[in-house]
């Protein structure tokens, strides 16, 4: 690159002698030659107007290149929570399942045959996991969570109402088995010292409650219960209102997050859809 240096008198003379060669034109520091043609190096610094190196080396130095956007961010947490638990699915749960299946229990029913004592054991696993979510809930032990109480999506009492049908109907109701048990033990032990995936399996079990789990209790009702709708299925006031009135307080709540503490809570994701599918499994058993 030749230089900008200004030429000397002398240099311009001998140069003025010499056959079809002319002198370099000043360079027009207004317009977008300098950025153009000379890409900021040493050369630039050379001689330089004082204003115009300094404008050079900024624009150089200070340029950043922009964060990573996840997926969802543009429109708050819940939405990346939302994206990353779709991924999760397969391809016939979901038009955005990304999920391989890997092992026996993954791959999709083919044949739906629910049994009653089978869905009792999920009923009765299910009111445990709630009971637990809704008892760390109400004791708070961050101060975040108290920001979930009386949502209108609280499922513990409905079961209870539920259980108490089947028991009207003359069946035994079963005591919890292994799933609930476990999970409900490790929602009480992450509960006391890691919020952001509480929160996470907090998301999972009521939002995916609210939207595939009406589908399958609608399935089981009409093949075992003729058609019977259960009080776990149903919500007090406009279900679409109340799940954004938690969506809004889980972006609050989130935004006091650092990214890590965001990227630790979708992490969670795939814990919380192995506990709650050892759960659901149980209605085929």
């Amino acid at each position: 690159m030749a230089s900008l240096t200004p030429f000397s008198h002398s240099h311009s003379h001998s140069l003025l002698k010499m056959p079809n060669v002319r002198p370099p034109p000043p360079p027009s520091f207004f317009s977008s030659f300098i950025l153009k043609d000379f890409p900021y190096s040493k050369t630039l610094s050379l001689k330089l107007p004082r204003m115009v190196t300094r404008n050079v080396v900024v624009s150089a130095t200070t340029a950043e290149k922009p964060r990573k956007r996840y997926p969802g961010e543009a429109k708050g947490f819940v939405e990346e929570m939302r994206f990353v638990a779709m991924k999760l699915h397969t391809k016939e749960q979901a038009k955005e399942g990304e999920k391989e299946v890997k092992q026996p229990e993954e791959r999709p029913v083919q044949r739906w045959e629910p049994s009653v004592d089978g869905y009792l054991k999920f009923l009765v696993d299910s009111k445990l996991v709630y009971d637990t979510l809704e008892g760390i809930i109400d004791k708070a032990p961050f101060p975040s969570y108290a920001e979930f109480r009386d949502t209108g999506l609280e499922r513990s009492e409905k079961l209870a109402k539920d259980l108490q049908w089947f028991k009207e109907q003359g069946y035994t109701i079963p005591e919890p088995s292994s799933p609930g048990v476990t999970y409900a033990e490790y929602l009480k032990e992450l509960s006391e010292k890691d919020p952001q995936a509480f929160i996470c399996h907090f998301y999972n079990i009521y939002f995916a409650h609210s939207a595939g789990g009406r589908m399958i209790g609608k399935k089981v009702a009409e093949k075992i219960l003729d058609k019977e709708e259960l009080e776990f299925y149903k919500w007090d006031g406009d279900l679409s209102q109340l799940l954004q009135n938690v969506r809004d307080k889980l972006n609050k709540v989130a935004e006091s997050w650092t990214r890590e503490e965001k990227n630790h809570c979708l992490e969670e994701t795939e814990k919380s859809f192995k506990y709650s599918g050892d759960i659901l499994r149980l209605i085929l058993s």
